[in-house]
């Protein structure tokens, strides 16, 4: 209960200023190869639920283009995904503009990943107490088979984390979360290929 009500807030403030002054070089770096190789602008902007569902504008190094069809209509997701897009994203680097939020209080580093705001309509009243914590860079369900586990196993893992937060639990996602990366298995971006969630299949 001490880690969840001060020791949490406490890492999440040391290791986000620590974060932010050692890794400013390659903040620099990856925004400028982002101008560079896409242009404006350079971060990608959603809004997205944080605690207690209060909506947060969640900021990434942008890694799509705005490539459209003959009809002037965005292309797919998955056709707009640059060269740079797809290594910033196998990398995790596009995420590194999300230890500012960590620093402000809008995201913990660890903790049910902010997810599209269409999707509260959808949630059971028990998948929707993942909101009782911050949101998290990475979390429970994003080193526990990433894209290989359905969204049902996914929200119940964000409950379970909420339900069982400490700092044993935080520290044990944080080292298997830098070993996904190092492996270059893509990290917190490989559970983002699941399809839209639509609701649970379970009753």
């Amino acid at each position: 209960m001490i880690y969840r009500r001060y020791g949490k807030r406490l890492l999440d403030i040391v290791a986000s200023v620590t974060g932010l002054v050692l890794l400013l070089p390659v903040l620099a770096g990856v925004a400028v190869v982002v101008r560079v190789g896409m242009g404006r602008p350079v971060f990608f902007r959603q809004l997205r639920p944080g605690r207690n569902g209060r909506m947060l504008t969640l900021r990434k190094f942008r890694t799509m283009s705005d490539a459209t069809d003959d009809t002037g209509m965005l292309l797919p997701d998955c056709r707009r995904v640059t060269r740079v897009g797809r290594f910033l994203r196998a990398t995790s680097l596009d995420e590194l503009p999300e230890l500012w939020h960590v620093l402000l209080g809008d995201l913990s580093l660890v903790g049910p990943r902010p997810l599209l705001v269409e999707y509260l309509d959808y949630y059971s009243a028990e998948q929707q107490r993942r909101h009782d914590l911050r949101p998290g860079i990475t979390g429970l369900a994003q080193v526990s088979g990433r894209n290989l586990i359905s969204w049902d196993e996914r929200l119940r893992l964000d409950v379970y984390y909420v339900d069982h937060c400490s700092l044993m639990l935080d520290c044990k996602i944080i080292l298997r979360t830098i070993g996904s990366v190092l492996a270059g298995d893509g990290g917190v971006q490989a559970i983002e290929t699941l399809g839209r969630f639509r609701g649970s299949t379970t009753v």
